[in-house]
């Protein structure tokens, strides 16, 4: 018979100790990241609407060529036409024509410089926000770890350990992307941000002792469907913030591409991100790779809802939730398959997706009541 652990108080208050500390340092990377831009915005970048000025008159030019004599070249589009004679007859090459590669996405238009925009006093801001986020996580894992030493046990049996998780596994994966050479360094203002506001949650309104988890909980699918949930959830928030972010990009890119012109602020913010077909396939990319996995998560606690409940599936809320999610990504995905639903409709299904997951994750336990509702809110 398995005797409980007493919890460790002084690891628990000193894990607790750590969360604060870590929500100190992320305030202050919140504020770097805050003067990164701010002297990002100094300096102005206009690739975006040169390119798109260039693709426009391509466009407009292209088809208008005429044919040349035998061996010389044309220009239409920006491409050369070469007049070729063949037993006496002349063929002209079709131009190529520079167009849209899909619905919401712009050929030929670059991704931004980033929060720094080029300014050296930007981009020592940048360096900064980023080393106090570094150090922040560092703080934040040690404050998860000491939670979960404190009962020895997976920290995450309830609403506050999952919160605490969930924001640290996101700004891992952030910061891997980083350690990656990826140019993600425009997430890192809403993520400290978002990380901010769900430590405050997690203390002000889902606080719980730490304590040992109630029997139905204590297994080892308690590492595997949980955790799994966590990662997948962190995942799809950057997904997310891709997603929204691309939304903005692009109508400001279509504004440009229309003659438009927006105003200063918007301008210096967006002409520092990726080009809406970036942030758009990076978005995919991302809940691509992350939904078999969520896929398996919910076969996983359908598994150990058996072994703990007796049954495989009862369309208990937080499962009915689990699976309105997955089928929120499935659609985002067959749309995204789909010749007519690329671009911004698709991207809408991934938003709503995304707030599905949320509900799962916040709503479900706020408001309902159900088997998983002894996991704490």
């Amino acid at each position: 018979m398995d005797i409980a652990v007493a919890a460790n108080e002084s690891l628990a208050e000193f894990s607790n100790l750590l969360i604060k500390s870590a929500m100190a340092v992320y305030a202050l990377a919140f504020v770097a990241h805050i003067v990164e831009w701010v002297f990002g915005s100094r300096s102005r970048v206009a690739r975006t609407a040169t390119a798109l000025t260039a693709n426009n008159t391509a466009n407009n030019t292209a088809g208008n060529t005429t044919r040349s004599t035998a061996g010389k070249e044309t220009a239409g589009a920006g491409v050369s036409v070469t007049v070729r004679t063949s037993g006496g007859t002349d063929v002209l090459e079709r131009p190529k024509v520079v167009t849209r590669s899909a619905p919401g996405r712009r050929a030929g238009v670059p991704d931004g410089p980033g929060a720094a925009g080029g300014d050296e006093r930007g981009d020592l801001y940048g360096r900064i926000a980023v080393s106090l986020t570094v150090l922040a996580f560092l703080l934040h894992f040690g404050a998860v770890l000491t939670r979960a030493l404190s009962v020895q046990r997976a920290p995450w049996g309830n609403m506050y350990e999952f919160s605490t998780a969930f924001s640290m596994v996101a700004v891992g994966a952030y910061l891997g992307f980083l350690i990656a050479r990826k140019n993600v360094r425009w997430i890192g203002l809403p993520l400290v941000t978002t990380v901010l506001l769900d430590l405050g949650l997690a203390i002000v309104v889902f606080y719980t002792e730490s304590d040992q988890l109630v029997p139905a909980l204590d297994s080892y699918w308690m590492w595997i469907h949980v955790s799994l949930a966590i990662v997948c959830g962190a995942l799809f928030y950057i997904g997310a913030v891709s997603t929204l972010l691309y939304l903005f990009r692009d109508r400001y890119e279509a504004k440009l591409e229309a003659g438009g012109k927006p105003n200063a602020f918007a301008s210096s913010v967006l002409e520092r991100l990726p080009s809406a077909a970036s942030l758009d396939g990076f978005a995919y990319r991302i809940n691509a790779a992350v939904f078999p996995f969520w896929t398996f998560t919910i076969i996983a606690g359908a598994i150990w809802a058996e072994n703990a409940w007796g049954r495989y599936w009862g369309w208990d809320p937080k499962e009915t939730w689990s699976f309105i999610t997955w089928v929120g990504y499935a659609a985002y995905l067959h749309a995204r398959a789909t010749a007519g639903w690329k671009g911004r409709r698709a991207a809408y299904l991934a938003l709503i997706a995304f707030l599905c997951f949320l509900f799962n994750y916040y709503g479900v336990n706020v408001f309902f009541d159900g088997l998983h509702s002894y996991g704490g809110v």
